[in-house]
C-alpha cells in the first residue's frame, strides 16, 4: 500500500480528536509576589464536561480560571486548551467574569453588551452590521431573552443581566464556556434558571464553572476540581457523600460541620 493511501487527508491531522481533553494542565505552579497560590497542579477536562471549581476564599479558584484563560502565565508547568496555549485558543472560549463594571447612567443597551463579546476577536471587525444584528439575536435567543436587544441593560433584573453576560460570551460561538461565580447575588429562582440554561448549553459545549455552592450545582456537574493551593479532581460519584477531604478543600480547616445524624440532650455535650 502506498504512503499516499495511508496518509491522512489534508488538514485532518490538525483537527481535534473527539477523545482529546479540551483542557490539560501539567505540573503547574503559580505565585503572587513570591506567595505560592497554586502548586504542582495537574488535571484534564474532557470534551462536553461540566466541571465545577470549588474551594475556600483565597484558595486559588479565580487564579486557576485566569491561567486557563491565558490572563496569567504559570511560573512552572504548562496549560493547554484545545491542545494550544490558552492565548491561541481564546477565540474558541467564551468567558463570563464575576463582575461587570459599567456606568448605569449611560444608555447602554442589551445589544451593546452582547456585541462587546467581539472585542479582542480581530476577525470580527469585518462583520457587517446585518450579520452583527443576527448574531445578537441568536445569542439572546440562546439565553431565552428574545427581543431584548433595545432594552437598557441597567433596567434588567439581576438574573436577566447575567443571561445577557452569558449571551455576550456566546456571541462568537465558542466551543467552551468558562464562568466565574455566575450565581453570585442572584435569588433562588434566578439561580435555578441560570443553572438550567447552563445544563442546556452543556449539550453542545464544555462548561467550566467557579462556584461557592457545590450543593446547588451538584445535580449538573460531571466533575469537581477542589482548589486549595493544590487541586484534586473528584468524580460526581463522590458528590453524594461529602468526604472530609472535599469539605476541607471547599471550606478550609477553620470551619465546623453541623451533623444532622446525631442529637443531644440540652444538658449534654456532643462530640
Amino acid at each position: 500500500m502506498s504512503d499516499a493511501a495511508t496518509a491522512p487527508a489534508a488538514g485532518e491531522a490538525d483537527q481535534d480528536r473527539v477523545d482529546d481533553p479540551v483542557i490539560e494542565v501539567r505540573d503547574l505552579s503559580f505565585s503572587y509576589d513570591g506567595r505560592r497560590v497554586l502548586e504542582d497542579v495537574s488535571f484534564a477536562i474532557p470534551r462536553l464536561d461540566f466541571t465545577g471549581i470549588v474551594g475556600p476564599n483565597g484558595g486559588g479558584k479565580t487564579t486557576l480560571l485566569k491561567l486557563l484563560l491565558g490572563l496569567l502565565r504559570p511560573d512552572r508547568g504548562s496549560v493547554r486548551v484545545f491542545g494550544l496555549p490558552p492565548v491561541e485558543a481564546a477565540e474558541r472560549v467564551g468567558y463570563v467574569p464575576q463582575s461587570f463594571q459599567y456606568d448605569a447612567r449611560l444608555p447602554v443597551t442589551v445589544a451593546d453588551v452582547v456585541l462587546m463579546g467581539h472585542l479582542g476577536h480581530t476577525h470580527r471587525f469585518t462583520t457587517s452590521l446585518a450579520d452583527s444584528r443576527e448574531e445578537v439575536r441568536q445569542a439572546l435567543e440562546a439565553v431565552d431573552l428574545p427581543g431584548f436587544e433595545g432594552r437598557r441593560f441597567a433596567d434588567l433584573s439581576g438574573g436577566q443581566q447575567q443571561r445577557v453576560l452569558i449571551a455576550r460570551a456566546l456571541a462568537t460561538q465558542p466551543e467552551m464556556l468558562m464562568l466565574d461565580e455566575p450565581m453570585a447575588g442572584l435569588d433562588a429562582a434566578s439561580e435555578s434558571d441560570i443553572l438550567a440554561l447552563l445544563q442546556r448549553l452543556n449539550e453542545d459545549m464544555t462548561i467550566v464553572l467557579v462556584t461557592h455552592d457545590l450543593g446547588f450545582v451538584s445535580t449538573a456537574v460531571t466533575g469537581v476540581l477542589c482548589v486549595n493551593r493544590v487541586v484534586r479532581r473528584h468524580p460526581t460519584t463522590e458528590l453524594g457523600e461529602m468526604t472530609g477531604e472535599m469539605l476541607l478543600c471547599m471550606y478550609g480547616p477553620d470551619r465546623k460541620v453541623v451533623r444532622h445524624d446525631q442529637s443531644c440532650r440540652e444538658d449534654a455535650i456532643c462530640d
